[in-house]
Formats: C-alpha cells, structure tokens, sequence
C-alpha cells in the first residue's frame, strides 16, 4: 500500500485544497500539500532504498478494459529507474512547496496554486511510475494540463494566455508523435505492457510495416522515432522548444518546478525507459544525437544575450536537456540520467533564487537593472553561486561529475555525427560559462542600480548601521530561504556519494538496457570519483569554462566599455540569438497565417461547397428535382396510368423474351 500512496498522497491533497478552498483555514491550505508531499518523498526514498538491495515491484492497480485482446490497465512499476526519478521528483516539488508560502502569499489565487502544483507533481508521478504505454500517455497528458494550467496562473495578464496555450499547442505536436509511436508499437507488439514489448523487442526489430504502398520500413525506426517527436516536445528540444522560455510568465515557483525535475525531464526520462527499443534502432539514436546536440549548442548561444533574469536560466534548461539527450543518442543511458538527477538540484535552486531576487525588487526582471546584491543578500548570492558553479560544471560540484561524465561519453561517438555531437557539447560548455558568470557579476557584483534598490530598500528593515544603502534584502522568515538551503546542499556535495554507483557501476541494473557494445561503459569513464575529479582538473571542459567564466569578467564587470566597442560588430548576431533565431517569427509570421489560410480553405471547400452545397443543399435540390418528376406523373387522368401500365407490360414481356432466347 505504501507505492499506492506515493502517487495518491499528493493527488488527494490537490483535491481536498481544491474542493475546499473556500472553507479551509490558510495554514491548510499549504500545510495539506506540503504533508502529502514530504509523505511521498520519504515513503519514494524508502522504495529507492529497498530497491538498491531489491528485485523490481509491480503494482497492479485495476484493469481499465480489453478491447480485441489488447488488455488496458493500470499498474506501478518500481525498479531502479523509476525509484530515482520519484525521489527526484518528490523531494525537489517539497522544496519549491515550502518556498511557495512566501512566494505567493498575498497572491488573491494562494488555494488553487497550492491545488495545482500539488496535481502537477501527482501527474509527474503517474507518468514515471508507468507499468504500461497507456500510462504513460494518461500521465503525460496530465502533466500537460497541468503545466497549461499553471502557466497561465494569472490569467488577467494577455502575455500569460498566450503563453500557456503557446505551450499547450505546441505539445499537441510532440504528443500526436508520441501517440501514433504508441499506437505502431501496439499494433505490432500486440500489447500494452512495457515488460511484453521490451521482452519482444529483437523479434519486433525485424518487422517491416508498410507506411506506403510499395514502401515499407522497419517497425521499431519508426516507432522510436515517433516516440522521440513525443520527447522533443515535452522536453522542448529544437524546433520544439519554442513553449518553454515564453513559459516564464507563470510564477517563479512552477518554472522552478517544470524546468527542473519534472515537465521538461519526462522526455529524458521516457526515452530512458524505452532503451530496450531505442538499442535496436540505430535510426533514432542518430536523430536523438543529432537534435540534442544542436539544441545543446543552439540554446545555450541564445542564453548568452538574454536580458530577463528568469529567461536566462529557462534558456540554460533547454541547453542541459539538449545534453542529456546526446548522451542518450549515444546509448549512455544512466549518465544521461545522472545528469538529470543533478541538474535537477541546481537548476531549481537557480530558479529559486532568482525568485528571491525578483521578489525583493517588487517583481523586476530585468538584470540590467540589477546589481551590488551580493552584501544586501548573501544568502541567496551564496546559493546561487553553488547553483551556477554546479551548472558550468566546476570540478566538485554535481553538475561536474553528471556533465563531464556526459560529455566523454559522447565524445567518443564514432563517425562525423559523434564528432559534431561532441564539439557542439564542448563550446556548449564555455556557452554555459559565459551567461552563468554574466548573470551572477551584473545581477549580484558591480554598482547597485539605485533607482530600484532604493525602493526595494524603503519597505525593509534597516541594518544595525541605520544606512538605506545597506537595507537587507533577503527573504524574510525561514520558508524561502530554508528551500534555498536544502537544495545548494545536493547541489554542491551529492556528486561525491551518487557518482560511483549510479554511473561507474552498475545501480540501474535491468531497469536500463545496452546491448553488447551499444554503452559507453561506464567503467572507461574513470578508475574511481576521486580519479575521476582530479582528472577534470586539466581536462579541456574546464578550461572551456574556465576561458567563458572569463570573457564574461571581462565583458561585463572589469571592462564593460570593450563590449560597447564591440557591438556594431556583433549586433547582427546578437540580434539573431536574442531572437531565438527567428523560431517565434516563423510561426508567428508564416506558420500561424498558413495555417489559418489552409484552414479557411478547407472549411469553404469542404464545408461550404462539399458539406453544405453538396450534401446537404444538394440532397434538398435533388429531393425537389425527384418529387417534381413524380408530380408530373400524378395527373389524375385514367388513360395516362393505363398508357403507363401497357407500356410496362409491353417492356417486361419483350425483357422476358430476349433473356429467354
């Protein structure tokens, strides 16, 4: 009972603060969810633990129905994969719950932001505790909703509107590939259940199934492929990835909750779960390597010239996911999810803290308008700064070990795809570099931008010296700071512990496949951590950072003149990366009116002339046609139904005649 409870301790509380929200005290209305969460990390931490020393559990729930011998049900599955990401998923929903209470306190929607998030992280749960492809995409739809819901949180704002339905559309794209992957995979495996399908999946590698007459392909390359346009969209990889940074427009909290650990990784962490298929399809792990190597790079350009404080680390979220998708083109299946465990840590931690920022600066955005927090808010300066060192990946941090762990194990991806992957992940890295130190120098060193500090400054309690000058800023009371706290702990120390086991052992045992030469073994990798961590002290990636970490001291802080003098030169394509490359154009300005203009068409075509002038007008019309003829025959007149009866007598007989001869 105790893995039942782990999903329906969050989904009950959503719907207890939900259907009482009226009635309920305030003190419940966040302590019902934060309760019910802190239960399912502690009862999803038991379950990892049982599963380090354990056999995998299966859980079934209830047979939904069967149709055709295709048996639909619901069910638990808990190994080692999903025993991770439940505790990743858990614990960090319980920190950004706790920052909540702050954060959204004098928010007029306090109850139903508790409700949703609370069924965010139920939806998250479901999805990753999957036992079957129908699970999967019952969860995964949940959490787009939810997702869709919380987005668009302030719904009075326009920017906000669009942003959630710009999400929810756009995840129709990937879902409608994940759908019709789950439907080819079906109809060809004959069943639903991940234990079936992955059992079959050498005899499913060899079927062919025709997707045109005469063409015919391998099922599994087109399956996974499918199912992969599914990934791209959840965890907004390019050309898909357009939802994710307008989805900053929801409150700090929930992109600290959909660009960490739960939303956005589902993608990571679905494709990691369908490495049984994705081992025999060589197809797909190219375009997995391919598509993740590029937004890797792509996105993390983009990151290096983005002005609002939020959208920097939502762009550097669609640079990490771009890595942990090279390492699963090259079958580096636990590093990948390694890197997620960690990024998930530090990149809600950023999140948090920027949240902290935004909030004592009544809600401005804008780094340039920012700067000298570092004495007026040294704890929340502290932890970003371990939350950014993680995120460049400065040895002994977390995200040292999960990224350079990544990155050698894509570097030695044979042919010109691996080389390119490999490069496009190491000027990744002084990308990450550059933007990570340029948010931390202007936002938290240099002068204080008075015109809003000095506001900031009036409404907060003065330090023992009396100046305004040195007014504290930091978060009041422990809610937001404590979630602060707990997360720079992981996110500088938890590399230390997990990395051995998880990445150069063998922790994810059947839970994650490689066939015979298809990994990057994990024991090439390095001799031990502490091997491990010596050598990225002279490896190329550090200096990669090191060199970004760098340009942004000099650009940005030490000579900021320099960049001045430099902009007529990189003003073209600043302006292209500040653009997005022109994605958000493209729709907006080719793809939204072709569509609407393809729409028009057909609905006049289909509906107008087809629909209404054919079948509907045109039956009307011939229905009168037909009735005036038979009119015409009802005349009343005896000699005109006698000629009419001779001449049929006289047709029927000369027919008999000519048949019978």
């Amino acid at each position: 009972m105790r893995h039942e409870a782990i999903l329906l301790a969050p989904l009950c509380a959503a719907l207890l603060v939900a259907l009482g929200c009226r009635v309920l005290p305030r003190a419940l209305m966040h302590g019902l969810p934060i309760a019910a969460v802190a239960a399912s990390a502690l009862l999803s931490t038991w379950a990892l633990a049982d599963q380090i020393g354990g056999a995998p559990v299966a859980v079934k729930l209830f047979d939904w129905l069967s149709i055709g011998g295709l048996d639909l049900s619901f069910g638990l599955l808990i190994d080692r994969l999903s025993a991770l990401m439940m505790c990743v998923v858990t614990w960090v929903s319980l920190a950004v719950h706790v920052y909540t209470v702050r954060y959204m306190r004098d928010d007029p929607g306090y109850a139903r932001f508790f409700a949703l998030i609370s069924f965010f992280t139920a939806a998250m749960l479901l999805l990753v505790m999957a036992d079957n492809f129908m699970q999967l995409f019952v969860g995964w739809e949940a959490v787009g909703l939810a997702s869709y819901l919380l987005i668009g949180f302030w719904f009075k704002r326009p920017s906000a509107n669009f942003a959630s339905l710009k999400a929810f559309l756009v995840n129709r794209i990937g879902d409608l590939g994940l759908l019709l992957g789950i439907g080819l995979i079906a109809g060809a495996a004959g069943t639903l259940d991940y234990a079936e399908v992955f059992a079959g999946a050498g005899p499913l590698a060899a079927r062919e199934i025709t997707v045109w007459p005469g063409i015919s392909w391998p099922a599994l390359d087109l399956g996974c492929a499918l199912l992969f346009v599914g990934a791209m969209g959840k965890s907004a990889q390019m050309p898909l990835h357009i939802w994710l940074p307008d989805s900053m427009e929801g409150p700090t909290p929930i992109s600290a909750l959909i660009h960490a650990a739960t939303m956005v990784t589902a993608g990571v962490f679905m494709v990691a779960r369908m490495s049984p298929l994705f081992e025999h399809s060589q197809l797909a792990l190219s375009m997995v390597l391919a598509v993740g190597a590029t937004t890797a790079l792509a996105t993390g350009l983009v990151a290096m010239v983005q002005q609002d404080i939020k959208r920097i680390v939502a762009w550097s979220t669609l640079s990490q996911l771009g890595y942990m998708m090279a390492g699963l083109g090259v079958s580096a299946y636990s590093v990948a999810i390694y890197h997620l465990f960690t990024h998930a840590f530090f990149k809600a931690l950023l999140f948090l803290a920027a949240g902290a920022v935004i909030v004592a600066l009544h809600h401005q955005q804008d780094i340039r308008r920012m700067g000298g927090l570092r004495r007026r808010m040294p704890i929340t300066y502290a932890t970003a700064l371990i939350g950014g060192l993680a995120l460049v990946g400065i040895p002994g941090t977390a995200g040292f070990f999960s990224k350079d762990a990544l990155i050698t194990a894509v570097s030695r991806a044979d042919g010109p795809l691996g080389a390119y992957a490999g490069w496009c992940l190491l000027l990744g890295v002084a990308a990450t570099a550059f933007y990570t130190a340029r948010l931390l120098l202007v936002v938290f060193h240099g002068e204080p931008r008075e015109g809003i500090l000095s506001s900031a400054s009036a409404a907060r309690p003065r330090s023992s010296s009396g100046s305004a000058g040195h007014a504290s800023l930091e978060p009041v009371g422990p809610w937001m700071l404590a979630p602060l706290v707990f997360l720079a702990v992981p996110s500088l120390l938890i590399g230390w512990f997990t990395f051995a086991p998880v990445v150069l052992g063998d922790y994810f045992g059947g839970s994650i496949v490689n066939l015979p030469g298809g990994g990057p073994g994990g024991g090439d990798l390095s001799q031990g951590t502490l091997d491990f961590f010596l050598h990225g002290l002279y490896s190329p990636v550090f200096l990669l950072a090191l060199l970004g970490g760098a340009a942004a001291w000099v650009f940005c802080h030490w000579r900021p003149q320099w960049s001045e003098r430099a902009d007529p030169f990189l003003r073209g394509p600043a302006r292209a990366l500040a653009l997005g490359y022109g994605f958000d154009r493209l729709v907006e300005r080719a793809l939204i009116p072709g569509t609407r203009g393809a729409a028009r068409s057909a609905a006049d075509q289909a509906d107008s002339r087809f629909i209404d002038g054919l079948l509907v007008n045109g039956l009307a019309r011939a229905v009168r046609w037909g009735s005036g003829m038979m009119r015409r025959l009802q005349t009343g007149l005896l000699y005109h139904y006698a000629f009419v009866m001779v001449t049929a007598i006289c047709l029927l007989i000369a027919w008999v005649v000519l048949v019978l001869d």
